[in-house]
């Protein structure tokens, strides 16, 4: 049994889009492929569900409304070309910027 390996389009520190809903983000984790509960992929309707093996992120998610945490597979994001900084709580507890639509992770000293 082969598994193919891919490479994540997109990296921590990103800023992204959803290709169909109204929301943007920063990567702040990546997994390989599909590591969320079954429950969770069913409750997607089947016309639009993603496949799972494929590279899924975790976001600081914002919309209009709100900001909270999505994940989200690969092939439904987009490099986000706003130039606008991402107003989620919790960048900057994680991530420095942004700088060129990027953000990068904050180098944690130890005492």
């Amino acid at each position: 049994m082969t598994t193919e390996i891919r490479k994540a389009r997109f990296g921590i520190g990103d800023i992204v889009r959803h290709r169909i809903h109204p929301f943007r983000g920063v990567i702040f984790d990546v997994d390989p492929t599909f590591s969320n509960s079954e429950e969770w992929w069913l409750s997607i309707p089947e016309n639009v569900r993603p496949v799972k093996n494929q590279p899924y992120y975790h976001l600081l998610a914002e919309n209009v409304k709100t900001t909270y945490v999505a994940y989200v597979s690969e092939q439904n994001l987009l490099h986000d070309e706003s130039g606008e900084p991402c107003r989620h709580p919790q960048i900057d507890e994680i991530f420095d910027g942004p700088e060129q639509g990027h953000y990068r992770p904050k180098l944690h000293r130890a005492n």
